[in-house]
């Protein structure tokens, strides 16, 4: 494992041999760790690797605008088969650029699966590597943003906003 800094706080990264499993911001270390223990139902141990060098240095050059692509290997192998194919699609998708969650669905040939596509991508394990936050509303907004480690909807929809601002894009948040 190791830790990220940037503006809003510390990133969280985990790799297996075959990839990054894991990042999450806005999440104390103890809160990943244990998360980590129970999504692969064992302990997790701490230590350094070549890929997680790699995975650090990659997230450190896209926080400081020196990286647009990341080119580091994942690891969804415990992922269900749906979330592996739409997270594929959203990985596709290029810096700057947000598509709404239909036009992700269409992607991945299920036109009207919206929901379920915002689905995959709230339970994905792996953002900013593969970029949720470049995933709006139909109508040109925000939406929602994670899961529920972000500690609040409006903090993961602030992280969302400056993540989006970090590739030039200015998306409004909904109105309530």
């Amino acid at each position: 494992m190791a830790a990220v800094a940037a503006p809003w706080g510390t990133i969280h990264v985990a790799v297996s041999e075959r990839g990054v499993v894991a990042l999450e911001t806005l999440t104390p270390h103890e809160a990943f760790v244990e998360g980590l223990e129970r999504r692969f139902g064992r302990e997790v141990g701490e230590g350094q690797s070549d890929l997680l060098d790699d995975a650090q240095r990659q997230l450190e050059e896209y926080l400081r605008g020196k990286r647009h692509e990341f080119e580091i290997a994942i690891d969804l192998g415990d992922r269900p088969a749906w979330d592996q194919t739409v997270l594929a699609a959203v990985k596709e998708i290029p810096w700057g650029v947000a598509v709404s969650y239909g036009t992700l669905a269409r992607a991945v040939d299920r036109p009207g699966a919206a929901r379920a596509v915002g689905g995959a991508v709230g339970r994905s394990p792996i953002g900013i590597v593969v970029p949720c936050h470049r995933v709006i509303a139909a109508d040109g907004t925000l939406g929602g943003y994670g899961g529920d480690w972000f500690g609040s909807r409006e903090r993961g929809l602030e992280l969302k906003q400056e993540l989006l601002a970090l590739e030039g894009l200015d998306i409004r948040r909904r109105r309530a």
